[in-house]
């Protein structure tokens, strides 16, 4: 049937994407990282771009500011980042990693890349590479 949901490509993109992330997270709690996936991600991408924004880091993940800030909260509690003034600007804060931040990533990330190496199994790198184009050409046909 061609308007069967489980034929949609967005569909397919959105299911695989909820899938890899409950494997991460079973990965994350077995391992007792006391963390989430979106944590993991908003850590990645501070580490990727530090300093950044608040707004920055929201543009980035694709996340809402008041979700950002909540996890951020979080993450601040926990001591992997701190937030620092901005001169002259009362209102935003560059988010960097502490030390201790820095530390846990590099403690867990053989861990993660095991994770994508096994979401990629059986895929040749020309494989991969395509797929790739795809999910860009697809992200960039939907801005």
């Amino acid at each position: 049937m061609k308007d069967e949901l489980s034929t949609v490509v967005l569909f397919q993109i959105d299911q695989t994407s909820k899938i890899a992330k409950r494997y991460s997270q079973r990965l994350f709690d077995q391992n007792d990282w006391g963390l989430t996936v979106d944590q993991w991600v908003l850590l990645k991408i501070i580490e990727q771009h530090t300093p950044i924004s608040q707004k920055e880091l929201s543009n980035l993940s694709m996340r809402d500011t008041a979700s950002i800030t909540r996890t951020l909260d979080l993450l601040e509690k926990k001591k992997y980042v701190e937030r620092q003034a901005i001169p002259n600007n009362r209102r935003q804060y560059n988010i960097e990693l502490t030390k201790q931040g820095h530390s846990f990533i590099e403690r867990h990330m053989d861990k993660v890349r095991e994770t994508r190496e096994k979401s990629l199994e059986g895929f040749t790198e020309k494989e991969i590479s395509v797929l790739s184009d795809f999910l860009l050409r697809i992200q960039a046909n939907m801005k």
